[in-house]
């Protein structure tokens, strides 16, 4: 019977021993698998929270009126403006130009709703189609269609980074942006006193390999279409300087190049164009991460040249517009970009000058872009 009693005590401590063996292996497995895990941790899913603390807080209305001159409304010629004007309220925004006013017809319908609707909060730049140049009597319709559209209200002319990317003339070659036989078109444009905004090729990452040492891998990973081979269709570099060559060739025309002409991240180097070419203005529309990165030297250039900059924010998202008011008025630190995929880094405010920021808000779109209504802004 004793026997029989501690056999049984034996061999209970002996399975409850197994046990605790088997908890602690399936232990250190969940253990190795949770290391792996987070050793094998994709750069999308790696966000983590930030435990600095300083202070700061969302700028969710502008300092000053502002005008947007690098607005987007497709829809315009039947579009219900209204949701429109009351977030641009809200943000402060006075005046959005619509660069995608389009041409003829298109373009007398959106006047007409602007005027019916909501006079003097929107005015609209025409588009050309640059397809098949060199056809017969293409440059005289396409000089007559801009005339009539400035006469229809049309306020500037957009251009699309479909010239010199995709564009092909009537051989079915690349139209580069500098061919001469669009000149008729830009020295148009200054006569009749509108400004050019122009968008010319992309980041010139896109052109670079895609690779670790790429700093947009993972806008270029979330958005692959977006990558280009070194000669696609020719090498970044070139196209930039068809732009600046035209720059250079029309004195007359006031340009201005959207999105820093892909110079943000090169201040030094966009200052010297601006110094080559006093025709040329910039806009800083979707490269504010840029800007938020270099809080000092940007403050210093925007200074220097504050003459020059126009506020814009191309694609219509009004909850990123803080983003951009945070950076340009405030002095706080490390806080947030929008996008993880444009900016994996923090931004930094770059504290403007009052004076500074209305010319970048509103006082240099008032004198480049023609007609409008300065009744809506102070000074």
């Amino acid at each position: 019977m004793l026997y029989t009693y501690m056999r049984c005590i034996t061999l209970y401590h002996k399975t409850e021993f197994m046990k605790s063996k088997f908890y602690i292996i399936c232990a250190l497995a969940c253990s190795l698998n949770y290391f792996a895990f987070a050793q094998e941790m994709s750069f999308e899913a790696y966000n983590p929270t930030s435990t600095l603390v300083v202070p700061g807080k969302s700028i969710i209305k502008a300092k000053f009126p502002f005008i947007d001159v690098h607005g987007h409304q497709y829809q315009m010629p039947t579009q219900d403006l209204t949701p429109v004007v009351a977030a641009m309220d809200t943000l402060n925004m006075g005046i959005m130009v619509n660069l995608s006013g389009r041409t003829g017809d298109d373009l007398i319908k959106s006047v007409a709703n602007i005027d019916k609707n909501f006079p003097n909060r929107f005015v609209v730049f025409c588009n050309i189609n640059f397809e098949g140049a060199g056809a017969k009597g293409w440059i005289q319709e396409k000089v007559t269609q801009l005339k009539e559209d400035v006469k229809n209200g049309a306020r500037g002319l957009k251009v699309y980074k479909s010239l010199g990317l995709r564009n092909t003339d009537i051989d079915g070659k690349r139209l580069a942006i500098d061919d001469s036989r669009l000149n008729p078109i830009w020295r148009t444009c200054g006569e009749l006193g509108i400004p050019v905004l122009i968008h010319a090729a992309d980041p010139k990452s896109f052109w670079d390999e895609f690779d670790g040492d790429n700093e947009r891998w993972l806008e270029l990973k979330t958005h692959p279409r977006r990558k280009r081979d070194a000669n696609n269709p020719v090498p970044w570099e070139q196209i930039i300087q068809e732009q600046h060559n035209m720059f250079k060739s029309h004195p007359n025309t006031i340009f201005i190049n959207a999105h820093m002409g892909w110079f943000a991240n090169d201040l030094g180097q966009l200052g010297k164009l601006l110094d080559e070419m006093p025709n040329m203005n910039v806009g800083i529309g979707a490269i504010i991460a840029e800007l938020g990165r270099q809080p000092r030297f940007a403050k210093a250039f925007f200074i220097k040249y504050q003459d020059r900059i126009l506020f814009g924010k191309d694609s219509w998202k009004p909850k990123e517009f803080p983003t951009y008011f945070r950076v340009l008025e405030s002095a706080d630190e490390y806080f947030p970009y929008h996008k993880k995929y444009h900016a994996f880094w923090p931004m930094y405010g770059l504290d403007l000058p009052d004076e500074v920021l209305k010319k970048v808000y509103y006082k240099n779109a008032l004198r480049i872009v023609p007609g409008l209504d300065k009744s809506k802004f102070p000074d």
